[in-house]
């Protein structure tokens, strides 16, 4: 289990290095923020840019952690599919292969004309990655990798991750929206219980080297596995009244009037759910709470595990208040990652 956590950290840690090599870059830069219009929109392939680098991120993952682990293999799942039509016309399976020059020859096929990006990111995802964490050495579970599944969020808050805004300035530790909203995510769930287990969140963009002027990140993570409880953070004190809830911008003006009396203004914003979620684990906010349905297995997973590895947890909000309006004072129902929401699309 100890190896599977480490394999976890490691595949974050490159997929981090991607995303930012995508910034840093300048052949892949100009491409990640291109706004192709016209005759010119599909010209190298239907999907933008920012979807392969998406798409890359998650493959390099999902290859990473089922060649170290072939148990897992079938079972790690993602927000995006990895097929791509070229200027050809063809239809082309992201994915990486055997050696560089072959990954190269892959993405050069859905890049093309674009050549030097393609080597850049073949580059990359085969790429060793070398951790030094004395505290991941420590871990020792006794659940099976045949027993999980994985889901991986490769970037979440992609809008902000293309703007690439770094001057957003933080309301008490929050930032309402900006590069440092983009997350990579990671989470382990038991295939037969659906509980999140393990989860692995890394901030790619976490602060700039006041040197190389290069982006550094850094990456927690948590385990909730039985009786055990893990995490790479120390809990947060208990939360003092009033309560500090982050929304997003997009939450509905009923939520925000029943919430703000509560709050006694301390009701504050920000993208992503990932990063809300991380607000949380790392004290910044009590709560977050979401009442739309555009929040998926792979958005809440890792920050899920993290959390329940500190103590809190993530409720399932429509099932909680049903279960509160018929009386019932009980625990209340926690998110599950091995089935389909009910009455959920995509």
């Amino acid at each position: 289990m100890a190896g599977l956590l480490k394999a976890l950290v490691s595949a974050s840690e490159k997929a981090a290095d991607i995303a930012r090599l995508c910034r840093h870059e300048e052949p892949l830069f100009q491409l990640l923020v291109a706004e192709k219009t016209g005759a010119d929109k599909n010209r190298r392939f239907l999907q933008d840019f920012k979807t392969l680098a998406d798409v890359l991120i998650q493959e390099v993952i999902k290859h990473d952690l089922g060649t170290e682990f072939p148990e897992l293999q079938g079972h790690i799942g993602g927000e995006e599919s990895n097929e791509f039509t070229n200027a050809q016309g063809e239809t082309v399976a992201v994915r990486v292969c055997g050696t560089v020059g072959e990954t190269a020859a892959l993405l050069g096929s859905v890049l093309a004309p674009e050549q030097a990006a393609a080597e850049l990111l073949a580059a990359a995802a085969h790429r060793d990655v070398v951790l030094g964490d004395a505290a991941l050495d420590g871990v020792a579970l006794s659940i099976l990798p045949e027993d999980l599944a994985i889901w991986i969020d490769p970037i979440d808050s992609t809008n902000e991750y293309i703007r690439g805004r770094e001057d957003v300035a933080p309301v008490d530790g929050i930032s309402p929206a900006g590069l440092c909203s983009a997350l990579v995510l990671i989470g382990a769930y038991d295939r037969c219980s659906g509980c999140p287990v393990l989860g692995v969140i890394n901030e790619p963009f976490f602060r700039r080297d006041p040197l190389t002027h290069r982006w550094q990140g850094r990456y927690h993570w948590g385990v909730a596995y039985q009786d055990t409880r893990l995490c790479s953070l120390s809990p947060p004190p208990p939360p003092r009244p009033p309560p500090c809830v982050v929304l997003s911008r997009a939450e509905g003006p009923g939520v925000r009037a029943a919430l703000d009396p509560l709050c006694g203004g301390r009701l504050r914003f920000a993208a992503g759910a990932g990063y809300k979620m991380l607000c949380v684990i790392l004290g910044l906010a009590d709560a977050y709470v979401l009442s739309e349905g555009s929040t998926f297995a792979w958005d809440a997973c890792a920050p899920h595990a993290i959390l329940r590895a500190l103590g809190g947890g993530t409720v399932a909000l429509a099932e909680a208040l049903r279960a509160r309006r018929v009386g019932d004072t009980g625990p209340p129902p926690e998110l599950l990652y091995n089935r389909p929401a009910e009455g959920g699309v995509g």
